[in-house]
């Protein structure tokens, strides 16, 4: 199972957010760049890029600094979502030397966009199902859907998508320990690979995702956690490892 720092962009800065609200955000760096190069030290085998302005204003606004670190280190596995809501943004991400994009509004909005972008770009595609009470929020989570994130899982399922994204709104930012029992059930039930995200907080988070592995999930993503120094990157990749 991987353990993946996720730097959040916002305003150029690296940010983290407290259930996704813009208006409560810390910064932990004003460069990006150099923040990839350190959890690289610290053992990162990938980064979760969310370009957060993006995804409000539904299209790019950190691509600069994606390429930054795409060209900065090339053999660092970039994933990177927010405001990608056209085939154009995926093919220029991924020339810019990303290797996942992840569709999260519009895989409820336009589901047949996912559908075409796993045609074009096979293996390079990927699903953020963020939810709140069970149910799909849209729109760096400013909308909660009356869709059931189990049922928009399972609409992709023959896709070819590399992966789920799934995240608590409710946990993330907020150390309280990651919703294992949702996340291993969304695996479980839609037979699909799920990296786990929201609320990772402490070895034990890490401990119980690794005994739930079984059911589907192949990665967490970490954030405030590490960035506090609750969470220690490498450590965590060890244990992970060693299960």
């Amino acid at each position: 199972m991987l353990i993946i720092p996720a730097i959040d962009l916002k305003d150029g800065h690296c940010v983290r957010l407290r259930q996704g609200r813009m208006d409560d955000s810390t910064i932990f760096s004003e460069d990006p760049v150099a923040m990839a190069s350190h959890w690289q030290r610290q053992g990162a085998r990938r980064l979760h890029l969310v370009d957060l302005n993006g995804a409000f204003a539904g299209t790019p606004q950190h691509a600069g600094v994606v390429q930054a670190i795409a060209q900065a280190y090339p053999n660092l596995p970039l994933q990177i979502g927010g405001g990608i809501r056209s085939l154009a943004t995926i093919e220029q991400y991924l020339q810019a030397g990303v290797s996942w994009v992840i569709l999260g509004t519009q895989a409820l909005r336009q589901p047949e966009l996912v559908d075409e972008a796993c045609r074009q770009f096979p293996g390079h595609v990927m699903v953020g199902i963020d939810a709140k009470d069970g149910m799909v929020a849209t729109e760096g989570w400013a909308q909660v859907s009356q869709t059931p994130a189990l049922e928009l899982a399972q609409r992709f399922l023959q896709a070819g998508i590399s992966a789920l994204i799934y995240t608590d709104i409710s946990r993330d930012g907020m150390m309280q320990g990651v919703n294992v029992e949702a996340t291993s059930d969304l695996a479980r039930r839609s037979g699909l690979p799920v990296i786990a995200s929201g609320g990772i907080t402490s070895m034990d988070d890490i401990d119980r995702l690794v005994a739930a592995q079984s059911s589907g999930i192949i990665g967490a993503i970490t954030g405030r956690a590490i960035y506090e120094g609750n969470l220690d990157l490498a450590t965590a990749q060890q244990q992970a490892d060693a299960s």
